[in-house]
C-alpha cells in the first residue's frame, strides 16, 4: 500500500455515449492509455468519474469492468464516500472487494459536520472496511475541511487509515500533516497544479485529473520529484500548467472530457447537472494541447 501510493494515481473519468449510457469501449481506451504510460494506480468513482450521477448498479459495473480490464497490472482504488455514514457502512458490507486495493472516502458534504462528527464518521468506516482507507479532503466541493488535527488523530488511531488526498490548497495545513504524520501514513496531492510545490514540502504523490490525458508526462514529473530532481520536474510542470489551469476553468470534469475528445480517447459527453465547457475554453484547450503535442514530438 505504502509503495503504490507514493506515485501517480489517475482519477478516472467515466466516458458516456451521446445517449448518456456508459461508453465502456472508451473507458477501455482511457484505461490502456493510462496504464501503458506508467501510472501507478487507478482511482475509480471519484469526483472526476462523475460518481454523483451514477446509480449503484452503474458504479458496480464500472468497477467490475476496470478490474477485469486491468488484470492486476496496477492497484485499484474505489471511491466510497458520502454524507450518510450508515449508507456507506451498508455499501461496504455488501461489496465483495475482489480486485480493490483501497477505498477513497470523501469528507461528508453538505451536512457541514463538526470535527468530532468527521472523526466518528471515518472511525465507523475504518472499523468495517476490509481494505485500507484513504481520506479525501476537498472543502471547495464539500463545504467542510478535515482539520490537520483530525487527520492526524485518525491516522494514529486506525492502522487501516493509510493516507489522505489533500485538495484544500492550504499549504500550512498540509505542512502540518507532513511534519507530524505517523510512519506509514501518506499525504497525497489532490491538486494537479500544486503537485510539484507540495512534493517539495514532503507530499509523496498525487491523484491526478490531467493524467487521464497526459499520463506519461505527469507520472514522469512525479517520479522526478520523488527522486529529488525538482529542476527537471519543474520543466514538465511548466509545460503542462496552462493545460491544467484551463481544464478547471469552466468546471470539472468538463475540462478533462474536452481534452480527451481532442486526443480522440473519449467523447465529450457528461451527465447533468455537469455540462460541457464553453466554446472559448474548448478552443483554448485545443490550441494548448496541439502546441504541447507539437513541442513534445
Amino acid at each position: 500500500m505504502k509503495n503504490f501510493l507514493k506515485g501517480t494515481g489517475v482519477a478516472l473519468v467515466t466516458p458516456f455515449h451521446k445517449s448518456g449510457n456508459i461508453d465502456f469501449s472508451a473507458l477501455e481506451k482511457v484505461l490502456e492509455h493510462t496504464i501503458s504510460n506508467g501510472i501507478d494506480y487507478l482511482v475509480v468513482m471519484g469526483t472526476t468519474g462523475e460518481s454523483a450521477t451514477l446509480s449503484k448498479d452503474e458504479k458496480m459495473a464500472v468497477a467490475d469492468f476496470v478490474i477485469e480490464t486491468n488484470q492486476n497490472r496496477v492497484p485499484v482504488v474505489f471511491g466510497m464516500g458520502g454524507n450518510n455514514t450508515q449508507e456507506i457502512v451498508n455499501s461496504i458490507k455488501s461489496y465483495p472487494f475482489d480486485g480493490i486495493d483501497a477505498i477513497l472516502s470523501v469528507c461528508p458534504y453538505y451536512n457541514k459536520p463538526q470535527q468530532k462528527g468527521i472523526y466518528y464518521h471515518y472511525k465507523t468506516i475504518a472499523t468495517v472496511s476490509p481494505v485500507p482507507v484513504i481520506l479525501y479532503n476537498v472543502p471547495g466541493r464539500t463545504g467542510a475541511n478535515i482539520d490537520a488535527e483530525t487527520t492526524l488523530q485518525l491516522a494514529s488511531n486506525f492502522n487501516n487509515i493509510v493516507a489522505i488526498k489533500e485538495a484544500s490548497g492550504n499549504m500550512t495545513q498540509i505542512m502540518k500533516l507532513v511534519n507530524n504524520k505517523p510512519a506509514g501514513f501518506t499525504v497525497i496531492s489532490g491538486d494537479d497544479a500544486l503537485t510539484l510545490p507540495l512534493m517539495a514540502i514532503g507530499v509523496e504523490g498525487v491523484i491526478s485529473v490531467v493524467a487521464n490525458a497526459f499520463p506519461a508526462e505527469f507520472t514522469k514529473m512525479v517520479k522526478l520529484c520523488l527522486e529529488g530532481n525538482f529542476a527537471k520536474a519543474k520543466t514538465i510542470h511548466y509545460s503542462l500548467i496552462e493545460i491544467i489551469d484551463t481544464l478547471f476553468e469552466d468546471g470539472s470534469p468538463g475540462g478533462i472530457k474536452a481534452a480527451l475528445q481532442i486526443l480522440d480517447l473519449a467523447q465529450n459527453n457528461l451527465r447533468l447537472p455537469v455540462v460541457k465547457v464553453n466554446k472559448s475554453v474548448y478552443l483554448q484547450l485545443n490550441n494548448l494541447i496541439t502546441n504541447f503535442l507539437e513541442n513534445n514530438k
